[in-house]
């Protein structure tokens, strides 16, 4: 039976994260270089990851490295030089936006297709597989249906996310934030504006909602899922928040390590990709960590309720109801257990939800700051629980590899679970043991408790041959066994060459990379990708040409819209996802600063938003102008 390993993909912000979602049992973890990250506020530097990459490689588990920004010209040798770096420092992939990077002398390493490049189609991920990509990590926004084409279409593995937060745009395809405040997201400054307040007003001026959160998403989860996507070709299951702490990473890691494990006990061909089970420490709750509340999106194929209609911000967990109200105290109708300091938000009746502390908890009653604005029978959620918190921080589970023990007096071997092997010979001037049964109860004991990483099982005693060891000997063999096989273990990386890089395709050679808009032999990229756009590219909905086009003014008035704009929440040719269109002069603000292409198709671009058309894979333009 050929088996697939399945993966846990863990989110880490920095070293120490990373070494706790590893704790916690995840397979692999992503985590940014000093630069080119996607998250500005996430740059680790190289020598932190290298520590990570240690630790992580005691267990076979992984670290990807995100060089996931579009590159400009200026930036191409740091990125090159970075990656060298990343890969001499133990990083076992890199995880690429700007196909660019297909074409620069790299390290042998595998590369990883972002989910930044917008991969949604089986013409997307032959073309990417055709660049040497060997994982792809597919856009949020898909169906089972959709995922079980791409993996029919394409022989390398698949990512796809399972858990945390939802852009309300495609990854890689959202210029929001470049238009409101000239930060790209695709640079890794995105403001967050779907997170923002934003008033809906009709095409008569009439205010329907004001000051709402009305882009932003619930937080993905597809927990339930598992086995589908393990079924329909997905093996890593990919956690977001490279943003988020230490108690997010460590409870959703372990709850998803749980799952992925049961599914292993249930179906045979699917093992774990890493080494180690989990002993002891806190249970997962999902719900008791920052989340918006949660949906499975488009996974069924189906349009939802997605808005996080409660807040932008964590709701956490739901509670119950507002029971009753007095001067600076509620009483809340709930089966949870609160303590002092523990966060509470009121689901909003207007606006955005509300949130304080608890300072005391006397007869029933919750003191709180402020009760103004509060009701009889509203939702309440927590959002810090400080017993879990302390929980997460004090009850960390073990993790540990299995080893078998073979002990004779003329040598002593140790196997662990996949197989590396360590041998020792004990001191051959040992006594006779005058107690058989106790020598072999001692030997068993002392070589069968821990060691490192380790978790030692003596079971085989050569009792031909019986001699008395001491507690301190047996006990110093047992640790050198482990030293010998975690050196064994990371040496297996030291002469990894896990990349085989696969040419680019000349022009014309495969027109299945672009659907409808075949390569032309003897033309430029710029000329294929025009012919691209003429192809692909959606209509923009004339202002007020529809009921559903409606302008969005934000809230803040330090993120003006220039000029009229609207929200067409329609998709492209019946997806889900929502996109965002600009009409008129505004529409010129997209191109601003390069983001969207660069120099050698800027001018293409800047022709379509004139014409009134976006782009449907404009995000790949900029990486593709790389490739020449």
């Amino acid at each position: 039976m050929q088996h697939v390993k399945l993966e846990i993909l863990a989110p880490a912000k920095n070293k120490d994260i990373g070494i706790a979602a590893i704790n916690c049992g995840a397979d692999a973890v992503y985590i940014a270089g000093p630069a080119f990250g996607a998250r500005e506020a996430a740059g680790n530097p190289v020598d932190g990851i290298a520590e990570l990459a240690e630790y992580a490689h005691r267990f076979s588990a992984r670290v990807y490295a995100t060089v996931n920004t579009i590159l400009y010209e200026d930036e191409l040798e740091q990125a090159r030089e970075m990656i060298w770096q990343l890969y001499e420092a133990g990083v076992d992939a890199i995880i690429v936006q700007d196909l660019g990077i297909t074409r620069m002398d790299l390290p042998s390493i595998e590369l990883h297709a972002s989910t930044q490049c917008a991969i949604r189609t089986p013409e997307q991920a032959r073309f990417l597989e055709s660049l040497g990509f060997t994982r792809l990590i597919l856009e949020r926004e898909l169906s089972m249906d959709q995922i079980r084409e791409i993996a029919d279409a394409v022989q390398c593995e698949l990512e796809f996310f399972v858990h945390g937060a939802l852009c309300v745009c495609y990854s890689g395809n959202c210029y929001l934030s470049q238009y409101l405040a000239g930060r790209s997201a695709n640079r890794g400054s995105c403001i967050q504006a779907c997170r923002s307040l934003y008033d809906l007003v009709d095409a008569d001026g009439k205010v329907l909602v004001k000051d709402a959160p009305l882009l932003s998403l619930k937080d993905y989860r597809l927990d339930n899922r598992l086995e589908e996507l393990a079924q329909a070709g997905i093996c890593s299951f990919k956690i977001e928040g490279r943003l988020k702490n230490a108690s997010y990473v460590k409870n959703i890691v372990r709850y998803y390590r749980s799952l992925a494990d049961d599914l292993c006990r249930r179906d045979p061909r699917f093992v774990k990709a890493s080494s180690g089970s989990l002993h002891g420490g806190f249970t997962p709750n999902p719900d008791a960590t920052f989340n918006r509340g949660y949906t499975s999106l488009f996974i069924d194929g189906q349009r939802g309720r997605w808005n996080s209609a409660v807040s932008s911000k964590s709701s956490g967990e739901y509670i119950g109801t507002i029971s009753s109200i007095g001067p600076g105290w509620i009483t809340v109708e709930t089966d949870k257990v609160l303590a002092n300091g523990d966060g509470l938000v009121f689901a909003a009746t207007k606006g955005d939800a509300e949130g304080m502390r608890i300072d005391t908890i006397r007869n029933g009653r919750i003191f709180i700051k402020e009760t103004a604005g509060l009701k009889n029978g509203q939702k309440v959620y927590r959002n810090l629980n400080l017993a879990f918190e302390k929980e997460l921080d004090n009850n960390m589970p073990e993790r540990l590899i299995d080893v078998d023990v073979c002990f004779s007096a003329k040598g002593i071997t140790a196997r662990d679970e996949d197989g590396f092997e360590a041998c020792i010979t004990p001191d051959a001037e040992a006594p006779e043991a005058e107690k058989r049964a106790a020598a072999v109860a001692n030997i068993q004991r002392q070589m069968g408790k821990r060691a490192l990483n380790y978790n030692f099982h003596c079971g085989e005693v050569d009792e031909s041959d019986v001699r008395f060891y001491s507690a301190a000997a047996l006990n110093g063999w047992r640790r050198a066994l482990a030293e010998k096989l975690l050196a064994a273990r990371l040496a297996a990386y030291e002469s990894r060459d896990c990349r085989s890089a696969a040419p680019v395709p000349a022009a014309g050679s495969a027109s299945e990379h672009f659907p409808g808009a075949p390569l032309c032999a003897g033309s430029s990229l710029q000329e294929n990708f025009a012919s691209h756009i003429s192809t692909h590219a959606a209509p923009v909905p004339a202002a007020g040409s529809a009921s559903e086009h409606f302008r969005c003014a934000p809230s803040l008035p330090q993120a003006p819209l220039a000029g009229p704009s609207h929200l067409n929440a329609m998709g492209r040719e019946g997806v889900h996802s929502q996109h965002f269109y600009a009409c008129g002069p505004s529409s010129r603000a997209l191109a601003r600063r390069g983001d969207m292409l660069l120099q050698q198709t800027g001018s293409l671009a800047f022709q379509a938003l004139q014409g009134g058309q976006v782009p449907y894979l404009a995000n790949c333009a900029n990486s593709l102008a790389r490739s020449v």
